[in-house]
């Protein structure tokens, strides 16, 4: 479903990737493990078309994205929970998602109901703010958000970061049944043990390169462990 070729991406003279390449199989979930400031956001950011690239090549489902904007790729079904969740603190759950569900193609009320569904916890919490929910529930909120248009490919950034222990579980089976469901994800991860419980194959990411990939089942834990040392 995608495929990065060769790709090196910048901000202004500061390179940050250098010949990544990666591809993600329909019905996959693929984590891209590395530790803080080694280009994991900034891939992400590229495949949304956040960033330009200088070199190299992102194709979706058979169509090079070239120089298409985010909003583009975003109808194409590309869907992208960024970093840090990116919620609207003072509006209530169901008014976040009704701001996904408004835009043209959103699928309006039905759309919001058919996502609350598929997170209980979000059901239970419709009538209150963002900004009062537990972090694992603001991170299901982002998802749900992201999950409003139907996209086919899921971009996740560090879902677990600023979230307790005991929560990282219930982030991981609703990754779980996300996959469950058909959806495809691209996972960006700094926490092994959660990769691994959700991924069927893993990239690592060290100084904008990437040195090691594989299916979950095949890989060397001790060198990822490696990599994510600091």
């Amino acid at each position: 479903m995608l495929t990065v070729g060769g790709l090196d991406v910048a901000y202004g003279e500061s390179q940050v990737l250098f010949d990544t390449s990666l591809s993600v199989t329909e019905g996959q979930v693929v984590a891209m493990l590395g530790r803080n400031g080694v280009g994991k956001t900034t891939l992400l950011k590229a495949i949304i078309g956040l960033l330009p690239a200088r070199r190299g090549h992102i194709t979706f489902d058979g169509t090079e994205l070239g120089k298409l904007g985010p909003h583009r790729r975003a109808w194409m079904g590309i869907g992208y929970v960024p970093q840090g969740r990116g919620i609207f603190p003072q509006l209530t759950v169901w008014e976040n998602l009704q701001v996904a569900a408004e835009a043209p193609g959103g699928g309006g009320r039905t759309a919001i109901e058919e996502v609350i569904g598929i997170f209980p916890a979000l059901s239970a919490a419709a009538r209150k703010r963002g900004g009062v929910l537990s972090g694992g529930q603001q991170q299901q909120l982002a998802i749900a958000r992201s999950m409003i248009r139907k996209p086919r490919l899921l971009l996740l950034d560090e879902p677990t970061e600023g979230i307790q222990p005991s929560i990282v579980l219930e982030i991981e089976e609703t990754l779980i049944g996300l996959r469950q469901r058909g959806m495809t994800i691209l996972l960006v991860e700094q926490f092994l043990d959660f990769a691994l419980g959700v991924a069927d194959a893993v990239y690592v990411l060290a100084s904008g390169r990437i040195v090691a990939h594989g299916a979950r089942a095949g890989l060397d834990v001790s060198t990822i462990k490696h990599y994510l040392t600091v």
